[in-house]
């Protein structure tokens, strides 16, 4: 029996280095599958997983969607907009009355850090986090250490820098977690306002000129800059985020060795990334979109306890 040491995937924090590797041996077989001519298995064909997401979301929930029909789960689709939270019901009756369905997993996005914790304290259902405010974002962070892997080989001793809005992003701190499990160094860059004060204390090297960063590794994870969460100005135009941050086709020519752009999407591009550097050779940011169904199959697969 092929199984997590956590009943819940709720942030990189709480799994270990050997969770992780048997996350990445498992999507390596899905993997295949996704490049078969038939690209179903039967895996999950008595599981019913409910997708429910508490804040807009356009790649993560499309890429569990796909995941789950991939491994022949039934899939209920569950969207606040259109919910009776808007009638004033809590987060633990909608799901209640959703598991009360004979749901067996609980794929989950809300805006609420902890939120995710919360449920795992109240029911029986397996739950996988897919972004609780700005506290983590776990199979992202799987998929992108996954993505280095494949195009490196090995994510141990390579350097990777987090570039941008750091302070706002569920995906800088489960890459950070998620780097160092797996022997990685990390280097996060961005204008001071965007770096949160509690920084330091993750042991990651701290840079805030960006051609520096970039002198520095060997890959790159932009990130996107998140006005929606932005209550005040942190920068004072995006235009002058652009000039200062922004990473172009040219920096990365300048360079004295290639490196590998990442960006979870979606991509303000002309602000964090330029285009011809989003879709230059250094980036492999759409090898991100089609490893995340592969990831995203393996942690369901293994935290439904299927036998391998």
């Amino acid at each position: 029996m092929s199984k997590l040491s956590q009943k819940h995937l709720l942030g990189i924090k709480d799994i270990t280095e050997k969770d992780i590797q048997l996350i990445f041996e498992t999507a390596d077989t899905f993997k295949d599958v996704l490049n078969r001519p038939i690209k179903k298995v039967p895996s999950l064909r008595d599981v019913t997983i409910a997708n429910i997401f508490f804040e807009n979301s356009t790649r993560t929930r499309l890429s569990f969607e796909l995941a789950e029909k991939r491994l022949s789960a039934d899939v209920v689709n569950f969207s606040t907009s259109t919910s009776s939270v808007k009638k004033g019901e809590t987060l633990l009756d909608t799901v209640n009355n959703i598991l009360a369905m004979k749901v067996d997993m609980v794929v989950m996005r809300h805006a609420s850090p902890g939120a995710p914790y919360f449920l795992a304290r109240h029911i029986t259902a397996n739950i996988i986090n897919a972004g609780d405010g700005t506290h983590e974002h776990p199979t992202q962070a799987l998929l992108d250490a996954y993505s280095i892997r494949e195009k490196l080989g090995d994510v141990s001793g390579k350097k990777v820098a987090i570039i941008g809005d750091i302070l706002h992003s569920r995906v800088a701190l489960s890459n950070i977690f998620a780097l160092q499990k797996l022997g990685a160094e990390v280097m996060v860059c961005g204008p001071p306002t965007l770096l949160p004060k509690y920084v330091k204390d993750l042991d990651v090297r701290v840079e805030l000129n960006v051609k520096r960063a970039l002198e520095w590794c060997d890959v790159a994870n932009v990130l996107r800059i998140q006005l929606e969460r932005q209550q005040i100005k942190y920068f004072p135009s995006l235009r002058e985020y652009a000039l200062y941050y922004g990473i172009t086709k040219a920096t990365l020519d300048s360079l004295k060795k290639p490196i590998v752009i990442m960006h979870p999407g979606p991509i303000n591009r002309g602000i964090e990334l330029s285009s011809d550097a989003a879709d230059s050779a250094h980036s492999i940011i759409l090898e991100q979109v089609e490893n995340g169904v592969a990831i995203r199959m393996a942690v369901l697969y293994l935290l439904a306890g299927v036998p391998a």
